[in-house]
């Protein structure tokens, strides 16, 4: 499924190096990201059986009693669970809705560069459930995927832009990223949401660019855009989704729109919808000027501004 405003787009003849079509992939890049925001990538190579595994896993945990899920919880930004009513995205907009009708379980970057003040705010340990013992593995093989996956597509951004393929991978020798699970139980289990209440309110994501494994569902995704309004977002079963964050919109002096979206409250009339969505934010080093603003001390600011309570 495609529309016109957010294209699928196979990744194949960009990785094979044919000058002619890294071409033409870029440039279908570039209109995409002019527009909404938003596209779909097949051919990224990120094995299914994986994305399944860790769903599958982390549905473990998340159906485990509240007791047994609050030693692990954190506060937005952290690592661990975040638990009903610790976030709300439409914060980010300065809108006060009510908080999403989601859980995450919270990993980050871990590996120290050696600056400790750095290092104490954004390369802390992992918080591993020990319930769950195999979640740890099967994450840490799909976070390897999503690193080079993150590179790659910022090499082709580069080359969308009319640059260099290393325009913004110079900037990732030691980035930052985030990677949430995120539950959207069902009304069987959160109850009937409140007016102005949604999965995920509407935001824009932060960083540089998103990717994001999701399933469809009546209580899906929704993408805005100024020509279409608020619209389903197309799906493919083996397609990732992929949308750029301010930092990368202000990198390319707005050039390219960072993707506005919300994911809907669980309908009505399928009340026991389940969904999981396999989050990766991919962000930049440390103390990376963005066309002069530091990127993590708005990232901070951005992350602080979601916490609800």
């Amino acid at each position: 499924m495609t529309s016109d405003r957010i294209p699928v787009i196979d990744l194949g003849p960009w990785l094979a190096g044919d000058p002619d079509a890294r071409a033409r992939t870029a440039a279908t890049f570039d209109g995409a990201l002019r527009t909404a925001g938003f596209l779909l990538v097949t051919g990224h190579g990120v094995s299914q059986d994986l994305r399944t595994e860790i769903r599958d896993l982390a549905r473990g945990f998340f159906r485990l009693p509240p007791a047994a899920k609050e030693p692990y919880a954190v506060k937005v930004g952290e690592r661990g669970w975040l638990g009903p009513g610790a976030e709300a995205n439409g914060y980010a907009e300065g809108t006060q809705t009510p908080p999403d009708l989601k859980e995450s379980l919270s990993f980050a970057a871990h590996e120290p560069i050696g600056d400790p003040a750095v290092d104490a705010e954004w390369f802390l340990p992992n918080t591993w459930p020990s319930e769950v013992p195999a979640l740890r593995p099967a994450v840490e093989t799909y976070l390897t995927a999503m690193r080079a996956l993150s590179d790659q597509l910022l090499g082709l951004l580069g080359v969308a832009l009319g640059e260099s393929d290393d325009f913004f991978t110079r900037h990732t020798g030691h980035p930052t990223w985030g990677f949430n699970i995120n539950w959207y139980p069902g009304r069987d289990t959160v109850g009937e949401p409140q007016p102005g209440q949604f999965r995920i309110g509407p935001h824009t994501d932060f960083g540089t660019v998103t990717v994001l494994d999701r399933q469809t569902g009546r209580g899906g995704l929704q993408v805005f855009t100024d020509e279409g309004g608020w619209e389903d977002a197309p799906y493919g079963p083996d397609a990732l989704t992929v949308n750029i964050g301010d930092l990368m919109a202000r990198w390319t002096g707005g050039r390219w729109c960072s993707g506005r979206h919300r994911v809907l409250p669980p309908p009505a009339d399928v009340p026991a919808e389940e969904l999981m969505s396999l989050v990766y934010f991919y962000e930049c080093d440390p103390g990376t000027d963005v066309r002069g603003i530091d990127s993590h001390t708005y990232l901070r600011a951005q992350l602080d501004a979601i916490t609800a309570g």
